[in-house]
């Protein structure tokens, strides 16, 4: 579902005139219009002018870097750095803002991108999507922005397939023991759990299976998961933590398909939508006063 072409002074957070970086939905409104940056640089290489720079510069970042398919020569990520940053070090690295943020769009139906985002598309639903050519770049410029700036340092984030990328690229980056900031706005879940329980509850019955190594490794990365009820592409979330804590129970945590994580800040948009272009949109995590509520699943009840 794309995201639509829109101008930053009709669409943007407007109540965000001065951010508070400790304060959580300033947090993650800032990290959604930087995913949006994204989308309309898109929408500028495909002709617009000048739409894109504002969803980054109103925040104090500058962009350090574009991501380009090799496919279909489409911008599909961006790493932007803030400017005259506050000194990194010992600082909780929530009460001030990152230094690189590292986002990823999700998929525009034009005939530009469709294709191959489609293509993607199809990649995620068969777990395949880390054989893409995409991810490969988009894991290396994750990589790269850690190496030069620390992983405490560094935020990513993805809408949509965006998402389903920044969510494998963190699973990768957290099985290596670096555990980064990461915000996944609707993200896809794969609709296989019922077969996953289904055959494995026998199993379960009879003895407990020991955990992958998996598991453990991704337990203490947390990442921000934020879905929609009424987006049947991302809601199936609030069901899977719900029997993931059932699972856990009964000893199911030997299989990794791309959806499933040990630990989450889960955060649901309760407000009234029209349609599943809302209830998937990313615009909807920079509204101010929408009714949402969170809960954090995490292994070890902390």
């Amino acid at each position: 579902m794309a995201t639509q072409d829109r101008s930053f002074n009709s669409s943007r957070p407007l109540y965000l005139t001065a951010v508070d970086w400790r304060n959580p939905h300033h947090r993650k409104s800032v990290v959604a219009s930087l995913v949006q940056g994204v989308y309309s640089q898109e929408h500028d290489r495909q002709g617009h002018q000048a739409l894109a720079p504002p969803w980054w510069e109103f925040f104090n970042f500058q962009l350090s870097d574009v991501l380009v398919d090799n496919n279909d020569r489409s911008i599909f990520g961006a790493i932007y750095e803030f400017k005259s940053p506050p000194p990194y070090g010992h600082h909780n690295p929530l009460h001030i803002p990152p230094r690189y943020v590292v986002a990823f769009r999700g998929p525009m139906i034009r005939w530009e991108t469709i294709l191959q985002d489609l293509t993607l598309d199809f990649k995620v639903i068969r777990n395949t999507l880390k054989q893409s050519t995409r991810f490969q770049q988009a894991m290396e410029a994750v990589e790269y922005t850690v190496s030069i700036a620390g992983a405490a340092n560094v935020c990513f984030a993805g809408h949509s397939l965006g998402s389903a990328m920044a969510l494998l690229a963190g699973k990768n980056m957290a099985k290596m023991e670096c555990l980064l900031e990461t915000y996944l706005f609707n993200p896809p879940f794969i609709r296989i759990m019922r077969s996953v329980m289904t055959a494995g509850v026998t199993i379960a019955l009879s003895q407990r299976p020991q955990r992958g190594d998996w598991f453990a490794a991704l337990s203490q990365w947390i990442p921000h998961l934020f879905v929609n009820p009424s987006d049947p592409i991302s809601a199936e979330y609030v069901r899977y933590f719900e029997q993931r804590e059932w699972m856990e129970a009964i000893g199911l945590g030997a299989i990794e398909p791309l959806h499933l994580l040990p630990s989450a800040y889960l955060i649901i948009n309760g407000s009234p939508v029209q349609g599943l272009r809302q209830a998937h949109g990313l615009e909807q995590w920079w509204k101010p006063n929408i009714q949402y509520w969170s809960q954090l699943y995490h292994p070890m009840g902390k």
